[in-house]
């Protein structure tokens, strides 16, 4: 039986965002965070890799400190386990473009045609894809994740990056 077959997965079992300053945003994108925090929480694959590394499951702040995603974990009884530091700036390219193509796709609901908001959302879920990969790639060494949950990290990754 495949991990996907055994039901849902929770190896984090809280997520808290550092989102103490940042700007004022549409409710499509507070709607996107929800959404990506309900199902993380719900199914996620995100196990520490290493000799003696605790296989969870793990309370989770995620935030961005200067230019760098802190991935800050700790048991349930929140007991710091370690910090997964990645550098911000492999990923602003791949940002910026799913930010133009998502204001693209955001506008196009209002009025255009089917088959336009169908083409916009095909290439706006190629950056997620895009991003999800480079994320996962990315904690590849420190951790066990599957691209599902890299989606949701991505999205929460694009939030953060928002703020102010």
């Amino acid at each position: 039986m495949s991990p996907s077959d055994a039901g849902p997965r929770k190896s984090i079992v809280r997520i808290q965002l550092d989102e103490k300053s940042f700007l004022r945003r549409r409710p499509e994108v507070e709607h996107e965070r929800e959404v990506a925090m309900f199902d993380l929480l719900g199914d996620n694959l995100f196990v520490l890799k290493g000799e003696g590394a605790d296989p969870g499951p793990y309370h989770l702040e995620l935030k961005i400190a200067g230019e760098r995603l802190v991935f800050a974990l700790s048991d349930t009884a929140d007991a710091p386990l370690q910090e997964i530091v990645l550098a911000v700036k492999a990923f602003r390219s791949i940002i910026k473009d799913y930010f133009v193509v998502c204001e693209s796709y955001f506008d196009a609901i209002k009025s255009a045609s089917p088959s336009q908001i169908e083409a916009i959302d095909m290439g706006r879920r190629g950056l997620h894809n895009e991003g999800a990969t480079l994320l996962r790639e990315r904690l590849e060494e420190h951790v066990e994740i599957d691209h599902t949950t890299a989606r949701r990290f991505f999205t929460l990754l694009c939030i953060l990056h928002m703020r102010g």
